[in-house]
């Protein structure tokens, strides 16, 4: 087997930034569109979304929720209901003002004057306002309480810097809406759905995360409540990884969400909203990836095994791949991770050695590579991308036998899957510091040149309006942000880092993606 060593250019050490670009270009999973802003989702990456998609949706589905679809032009007017919201999006919007184009005289296209619409249309940021109107016609009674509807699609919000699958103009989402009778029943959905997205991340995604309530400046625009989960990257940096709000009545007023009570008298429902995007799958490059390219844990994978033929274009290729579509026939029935085992006979033209090295850097989980000798002795050579190499610095190639890796590899993955999830969780619990007790502790932890800081867990007061305010400004000026209120947090026993008054929570503070 050739040994040599196909890692990326760029260490995670040096430049991680670059490092995350590198591993997207290297495995294969997007490229830049032409648009800014806007990515090329090529199979790979797209791969990975479809498998999150159908493990979240699965979930989603058994907490009762209806899949449906809506526009994706929203009225102007339908954000101006809501002035809270649509001053939390107004930056980010993309604006359809003309139907029609005609030609500019000089070999071009413009819009025609003629064809100006008569209302604006804005491109979905988010889908509250355009549901609002759909719950509003069809909940009349209590009766039809609750309306729980999930929607898959994409939405469109300007950035001004962008990072494929972190931070794209253009992104793709899955959008949870629900109305409730009351306003207890509205906040416990919005608590199972958050716990909805952390089963996902840290079952499927072999992501830890802490889940916990944000803080007042870090609501969703128009929200009572928001909820998100929080994922630590390999630099230390924060990812929101997804978020669940209680809405309150606010956007149902807005939309007319009404509904005659058990009484017989008139009410506002209680609104929920949801989301995780694909973000997930950045946060899956920086949690996982390693200077050779991507981990894509087992339950994601498109492919969880790729089993690549060491073909010399001779009579003996068909007997070699006779051999290998063999093991692959035997895994495919088999089982792991409660499906069955995802295999793919890469037998394209190529050397092997080239095609075992993109598999490595797409992060497929297990790549078995068979040769003549190894088919002579009835054998193949096997590799788990999490444990890649051995001590002598050689790829850490196992050799069993076909029966044997036929039986083994579902149990392997299974490992892989949860190996994955507890060595980052153990990065992540020993990066998080507790016992600040000031906020000169904040100003030496994420001091000039300190690098990968990590997370702090502090004490605060809770201040709200101006105070927080303040607090908000003087954590601006490190590029700090507060990422939420962790739930289960010890109880607090101590004063506020921020104000000095009693404290009343424990609240997490980062830099963040």
């Amino acid at each position: 087997m050739s040994q040599i060593r196909h890692a990326l250019s760029v260490k995670r050490a040096d430049d991680f930034a670059q490092w995350y670009q590198e591993v997207v270009s290297a495995a294969d999973m997007a490229e830049e569109s032409g648009v800014r802003g806007c990515m090329v989702i090529k199979p790979w990456g797209y791969g990975i979304w479809e498998r999150i998609q159908r493990l979240l949706d699965d979930r989603i589905k058994a907490t009762g929720h209806d899949n449906a679809y809506f526009p994706l032009l929203i009225p102007l007017k339908n954000f101006e209901r809501e002035a809270q919201h649509v001053e939390g999006f107004a930056k980010e919007m993309a604006v359809v003002t003309h139907h029609r184009l005609i030609a500019d005289g000089k070999g071009g296209l413009m819009p025609d004057p003629e064809a100006k619409l008569e209302e604006p249309l804005v491109i979905r940021p988010t889908s509250e306002t355009i549901i609002g109107d759909a719950m509003a016609r069809w909940v009349q009674s209590w009766r039809d309480l609750p309306l729980k509807l999930n929607q898959w699609a994409n939405v469109m919000r300007w950035e001004m810097r962008t990072r494929m699958f972190l931070r794209t103009s253009e992104f793709l989402w899955q959008e949870g809406h629900t109305a409730h009778e009351t306003a207890a029943e509205a906040k416990e959905h919005t608590l199972r759905m958050l716990e909805v997205y952390r089963a996902c991340a840290e079952e499927d995604l072999a992501l830890p995360v802490i889940a916990g309530e944000k803080p007042e400046n870090e609501r969703f625009p128009g929200a009572v409540e928001t909820w998100s989960i929080e994922a630590m990257m390999q630099d230390g940096k924060a990812l929101q990884a997804g978020t669940s709000h209680y809405l309150g009545t606010n956007f149902a007023q807005a939309s007319g969400i009404r509904f005659q009570d058990r009484e017989g008298g008139q009410q506002l429902a209680h609104t929920t909203s949801w989301g995780v995007s694909t973000r997930m799958i950045g946060g899956v490059i920086m949690v996982h990836g390693d200077d050779d390219g991507l981990k894509v844990p087992p339950r994601i994978a498109p492919w969880q095994v790729v089993i690549v033929p060491m073909l010399r274009e001779d009579d003996g290729d068909a007997a070699l791949i006779e051999y290998c579509e063999s093991l692959r026939a035997k895994l495919a029935d088999a089982n792991a991770l409660g499906e069955r085992l995802r295999v793919l006979l890469d037998a394209k033209p190529g050397k092997a050695a080239a095609k075992r090295w993109d598999w490595v850097r797409k992060g497929a989980p297990i790549i078995v590579e068979v040769g003549g000798r190894d088919m002579a002795e009835g054998k193949v050579s096997l590799l788990r991308r999490d444990a890649l190499w051995a001590n002598n610095g050689k790829p850490a190639f196992a050799t069993p036998t076909l029966d044997e890796a036929a039986t083994g590899i579902p149990a392997m993955l299974e490992a892989m899957q949860a190996s994955l999830l507890a060595d980052a969780a153990k990065v992540r619990d020993g990066r998080i510091l507790r016992g600040i007790t000031d906020f000169a502790g904040i100003e030496s932890h994420f001091g000039e040149g300190v690098k990968n800081p990590g997370w702090l867990e502090v004490q605060w007061s809770k201040p709200t309006g101006t105070a927080l305010d303040a607090v908000t400004e003087k954590l601006k000026a490190l590029k700090l942000t507060l990422r939420n209120v962790p739930i289960g947090a010890a109880p607090v026993d101590g004063s506020c880092v921020f104000t000095g008054e009693p404290a009343v929570e424990r609240v997490l503070v980062a830099k963040a993606y």
